[in-house]
């Protein structure tokens, strides 16, 4: 051990004097002890011996003694060799590794906490996959407690799935993309699967928003902190380093987990997680110029069966097994290596980000006394404090890729802002929503760049090859019991914004909806609709203001209805947010009962043609269970011809409207207000076309209209006024209990006799339960009403179609 000790001193001595500056002039030792220490440490490691037990003790005690053996040495051994002026002043430079691991890397954040209240300097980073978006912000500027807070206020179940907010939807796609449990890609006749659960449009916006103040840095090198993060060429299978481009794509690069989310391309090269193939870039960072290398790894170990309980803990298994066989080499190379307990999470264990970032801290704090010597060394500093400017923009000019079937005017009326007027990255997440919400691109990438003063939007679009869909649905509910939603949605088939879709319901009752749609913006757009409805029921309406009912002394009767309706229409958006249009119906109504002892049990069998008009506006952020945004819509429409199989048709007209409010309170308790009226104007005409109130739980057609409290379509008038107060309370994620109140008056000519003022004649309430499952909602509600002996309990499960 002596023999070895020596040896390690002759290092010493060589090493340790290329930084003396004039031994000999002024016998004055240019070096600070903690640097000392730190060639120490580096060399012994080297030679093998346990550096904090035997050569520190030995420095510490007989420092004079060893600078006096040092000058002997470098007297005999090293005489030709010079002083270096520029490195006595230089302190050894730290760097951190950050490992992947999906929300597992949280506890990057913990370590980074102990970190900078030991006072470590940071002089560059290295990550990978989440490692290389905590590093990204971290390099950037933020401190940790910043991190910590950006990490606790997102939404990581809208980031997963690629939130889009409703309200960046147009009319059409709120109203048909809402029914559907499974969306599949149909291409050169092969049903195939989505490439990813999401494109990480909502990632991407994120973290473009975070790096407001990089966002013009174009090398690593530059930023605050300098920077590189590891990504995998998916097609030739290497590694590729991201230490150059827009920061905010190369985070969402490294972080491409496959299957998660679809991969990115950067330079021509389609690039997925850093983690397939280098999930600890140690090397990369000694390159950069660390001395000190400090490494944070929250990989997984090898699992067992047991433990392989899903399919992110098998790809995540399958991604680790080379970077497990490299490790040991890694942790060679690592002067402070951290390892926080998080095997009991898994990567998209986001919801538990308070506990890892607990164990992150943990595991820094076990090594506290080597990060102390490290604060010495590099001397200490204050963390970072990013001073978060407002992040408002002025964009100055937009440019787009050479695309096919789009125009630069349709992606520009898309982001729905003026070039030239300042906007926030809100107006700009909006914008980008709006185009990712037509689908009719699969890969969206912008970047900002420097522009007269303000920004340039350079937008890279990629059309989506897929023009056909097969979406899947299932429905129950009492009054069109029990269905499976078979959909088929094929985009550009005779003009360039066109979609045609074509529903069919198939179970008790068969139905179908076939809607062939133009979309030109913000310029008139049109379309062709087809629908077809049926039902059979025991209701207490005859259609006929109770006159059957009557006549056979019955309380209810069993009804076969059936609806068919024509429509074409032209439609535009008005002043940016309301939907305004006209058209022709042509519809076919037949209601008859088969079970009536009667000569003739057909009710109605008529044809009607129609001229309609509307207005609507809908911000709603979700369509059943809402938590902000208002509600409107009014239309009217006129009857002008029938075949009149009653022989009662006149020429008449009905007007309708709703409005409704959202607000939420407590975070968990939405409040929702909504009402509605209509009437009929014109001579007395059909019955069968009148209000009619009752049920929940099913979509609404003709003039049907949902009331607690009552049966299935059982009040009816041809005018109207009702309001609904509901009160829904989130108790736990996607689970809702709620209580509603509802009050209507109902009767023929209502606002002509001024009741509609008087105390209302109808009243109904419910209380029930919900939840918002993969096939849509699932409700269960008992009603009541005052005024009738029995309650109602409907039940409702998957979306409304």
């Amino acid at each position: 051990m002596v023999k070895a000790f020596l040896q390690t001193l002759f290092l010493l001595s060589i090493s340790i004097f290329k930084n003396l500056k004039g031994v000999f002039k002024g016998f004055s030792l240019q070096i600070t002890f903690s640097e000392l220490q730190y060639k120490i440490n580096s060399l012994v490691k080297k030679s093998g011996l346990n550096r904090f037990s035997l050569l520190q003790k030995s420095v510490s005690t007989t420092k004079y003694t060893v600078c006096f053996l040092f000058s002997i040495f470098y007297f005999l051994f090293a005489p030709n060799l010079h002083s270096q002026n520029n490195e006595t002043s230089k302190r050894p430079k730290i760097g951190l590794v950050l490992s992947g691991g999906g929300a597992k890397g949280f506890a990057h954040i913990g370590v980074l906490k102990v970190l900078e209240e030991a006072g470590v300097k940071i002089d560059y980073i290295g990550g990978t996959s989440m490692g290389a978006v905590v590093g990204g912000l971290y390099a950037s500027g933020y401190s940790a407690t910043q991190i910590d807070s950006i990490f606790y206020n997102t939404n990581f179940d809208e980031l997963l799935q690629d939130y889009i907010p409703r309200s960046s939807k147009n009319f059409y796609e709120k109203k048909n993309n809402e029914v559907y449990a499974v969306v599949l890609p149909f291409h050169k006749f092969k049903l195939g699967i989505p490439i990813a659960l999401s494109k990480g449009m909502y990632n991407y916006s994120l973290l473009t928003k975070l790096t407001h103040n990089v966002r013009h840095v174009r090398d690593f090198s530059k930023l605050p902190i300098p920077f590189l993060c590891i990504a995998t060429d998916i097609e030739k299978g290497e590694e590729v380093i991201l230490n150059g481009g827009y920061l905010a794509q190369a985070m969402l690069a490294s972080s491409a987990f496959p299957s998660l989310f679809s991969p990115v391309e950067i330079d021509g090269k389609l690039l997925i997680d850093g983690g397939v193939i280098n999930n600890y870039p140690v090397v990369e960072l000694r390159k950069m110029g660390a001395d000190i290398i400090i490494g944070v790894d929250v990989q997984d170990d090898l699992k067992d069966r047991k433990s392989l309980t899903d399919a992110t803990r098998i790809l995540v298994q399958i991604t680790n097994l080379d970077m497990i066989k490299r490790m040991e080499e890694n942790i060679k190379i690592t002067d402070v290596y951290i390892k926080p307990d998080v095997s009991q999470f898994g990567v998209i264990s986001f919801n538990q980000g308070k506990e890892i970032i607990k164990k992150g801290e943990e595991a820094a704090l076990l090594n506290l006394s080597k990060i102390n010597e490290l604060s010495q060394i590099a001397k200490k500093t204050q963390p970072n404090n990013l001073k978060v400017q407002k992040d408002s923009l002025i964009i100055k000019s937009v440019t787009l890729n050479q695309i096919k079937n789009y125009t630069k005017s349709y992606i520009i009326g898309k982001l729905g802002f003026k070039i030239g007027k300042k906007i926030s990255y809100d107006d700009l997440k909006t914008g980008i929503n709006n185009i990712n919400a037509t689908q009719n691109f699969s890969r969206i990438i912008y970047t900002l760049e420097p522009y007269k003063d303000g920004d340039e939007l350079k937008l890279s679009l990629t059309e989506n090859p897929i023009k056909t869909y097969f979406k899947f649905g299932l429905h129950y509910d009492q009054l069109y019991k029990s269905a499976l939603l078979v959909n088929l949605t094929r985009k550009k088939n005779l003009l360039k914004n066109d979609v045609l879709s074509l529903d069919a319901g198939l179970g008790d009752n068969i139905r179908y909806n076939f809607d062939y749609y133009v979309d030109n913006g913000f310029h008139w757009s049109f379309g062709i609709k087809s629908r077809y409805n049926q039902f059979n029921k025991n209701l207490s309406n005859d259609f006929s203001n109770g006159e059957i009912l009557n006549q056979l002394g019955l309380n209810s009767i069993n009804i076969d209805y059936a609806d068919l309706t024509n429509q074409v229409y032209v439609q535009t958006i008005f002043i940016q947010k309301y939907l305004i249009g006209a058209g022709i119906e042509f519809k076919k109504l037949k209601i008859n009962s088969e079970n009536l002892s009667v000569i003739n049990p057909v009710f109605e069998n008529s044809s009607y043609a129609s001229i309609f008009g509307y207005l609507k506006y809908d911000s709603y952020d979700n369509k059943l269970f809402p938590k902000k945004g208002w509600f409107f819509a009014g239309d009217i429409q006129s009857f002008v011809y029938s075949t009149d199989y009653t022989n009662q048709f006149n020429r008449f007209s009905i007007a309708k409207g709703e409005i409704g409010l959202v607000k939420t309170f407590f975070k968990k308790i939405a409040v929702k207000v909504d009402t509605e009226a209509g009437f009929a104007l014109g001579e007395k005409s059909v019955n069968f076309l009148d209000f009619f109130l009752g049920g929940y739980g099913f979509n609404t057609i003709n003039n049907f209209k949902h009331f607690y409290g009552y049966d299935f379509l059982s009040i009816s008038g041809n005018s109207y006024i009702k309001s609904c107060f509901t009160f829904d309370y989130e108790f736990y994620k996607k689970n809702h209990v709620n209580f509603a109140a509802n009050y209507a008056n109902v009767e023929d000519n209502l606002f002509a006799t001024g009741n509609w003022l008087s105390k209302p004649s109808y009243s109904g309430y419910a209380i029930g339960y919900a939840l918002e499952s993969i096939i849509g909602p699932i409700e269960v509600k008992y009603t009541w009403s005052p005024e009738l002996s029995k309650g109602f309990t409907f039940v409702s499960i998957g979306f409304w179609f």
